[in-house]
């Protein structure tokens, strides 16, 4: 009987925008994308808790162990974004937003759970992204924090979009207690156990 015990290996990194939440090419058409393996050298079997879409950068989780990553996806665990949208977003939006809202997944129309969600009143201090985002000139911008329970595809984009503020810049700032604190884009660090 083998008793050998797995070492099992837990990152914590600050994604990127313009990389994919994955770590090996899946189909010729994603050649060009870059890829999580760029940033780091992970260990093999390693795979991302959740994901963050190609134009969504903040906090990813990297596990070898398929068990937590199971536990941190069906814990109710929370998750908070920060939003930069179209507009400057109106109280009624707010509300709408946190009493939940009818998105479309999967083909099908879905109504979100309820969640938190409050206009920031300052702008967050994130590092300048790799693609420029329009300025203010073009219209007022304005910052909201969101924060789920669960994860559907791109569902804060399409949340702030049902209300009719499109998001222009989305950063993942929270997981449980881990957050993205003094984490630089692009930086990896490891943990014995994720403290989320």
């Amino acid at each position: 009987m083998n008793t050998e015990i797995k070492n099992h290996h837990h990152f914590a990194l600050y994604k990127p925008y313009g990389y994919l939440s994955q770590f090996i090419n899946n189909g010729q058409k994603q050649k060009t994308k870059r890829l999580l393996g760029e940033l780091f050298e992970f260990p093999e079997g390693s795979m991302s808790i959740g994901r963050l879409d190609e134009k969504s950068e903040g906090l990813l989780l990297i596990t070898t162990d398929g068990k937590v990553s199971n536990h941190i996806c069906s814990s109710k665990i929370e998750k908070e974004y920060f939003a930069q949208l179209d507009g400057d977003i109106s109280a009624d939006a707010i509300l709408e937003l946190s009493k939940g809202v009818e998105i479309g997944f999967d083909g099908k129309k879905y109504r979100t759970k309820p969640c938190k969600a409050y206009k920031l009143t300052s702008i967050p201090e994130f590092q300048e992204r790799s693609k420029r985002i329009r300025d203010e000139r073009h219209g007022p911008t304005s910052w909201v924090s969101i924060t789920l329970k669960e994860g559907k595809f791109r569902q804060v984009r399409k949340m702030t979009s049902a209300v009719g503020f499109p998001t222009l810049r989305l950063v993942r700032v929270r997981i449980g207690n881990l957050s993205l604190q003094e984490i630089k884009i692009g930086e990896v660090k490891q943990f014995d156990t994720l403290p989320v």
